[in-house]
């Protein structure tokens, strides 16, 4: 019982942690363009050496 009093806590604290840096990437603009590294990754570059 000592241990769930401990364990449940931790938990909970480590869930809000999680949240707390989910919202923050999400203020931050990390998801806002989610196409743009897929898309970018298939196009060639112009200036390529001759």
């Amino acid at each position: 019982m000592t241990g769930l009093a401990i364990l449940i806590p931790i938990a909970l604290g480590m869930g809000l942690l999680g949240l707390v840096a989910f919202l923050w990437s999400m203020r931050d603009g990390q998801y806002d363009d989610m196409d743009g590294a897929a898309n970018r990754i298939l196009i060639e570059d112009e200036d390529e050496p001759a």
